[in-house]
């Protein structure tokens, strides 16, 4: 294998553990239609595969617009004990959610689906940037 490959290999290595070592843990709960107006973008329709932020990580507006890719780590309570699909679901921020706790966010129902069964209604994730 050339030098220049093996190069290439090493810098994605890190890039992936860079990316894992940055995920933060967290819950999510999940909101239903409508989805619009949102406090980022008014009336523009963005989509389903939304996410409306805690106060901490909406900033202000700040994180409008932000991409996120969110995992579903497991059950929060007895309910529905394994809840996770085993997907990831890439999702942007659109929203506050004014009564998320510091470690929540609160994915659209059609997002949440897509890595948790809505049932459980509550599930740990991780979430990192993309």
């Amino acid at each position: 294998m050339g030098l220049m490959a093996r190069a290439f290999i090493l810098i994605g290595m890190v890039a992936c553990l860079t990316s894992v070592a940055h995920a933060i843990d967290g819950q999510a709960t999940f909101y239903t239609p409508p989805y619009v107006p949102s406090s980022c973008f008014g009336f523009e329709d963005r989509g389903v595969m939304i996410l409306a932020a805690n106060s901490g990580l909406f900033n202000n507006r700040a994180a409008c617009g932000n991409r996120y890719r969110v995992t579903c780590t497991g059950p929060t309570n007895g309910g529905v004990p394994q809840p996770c699909t085993g997907r990831s679901v890439d999702v942007t921020v659109v929203d506050l959610c004014p009564g998320c706790a510091g470690n929540q966010v609160d994915l659209s129902q059609e997002a949440f689906a897509v890595i948790a069964n809505t049932d459980a209604g509550r599930i740990n994730i991780q979430y990192n940037q993309i």
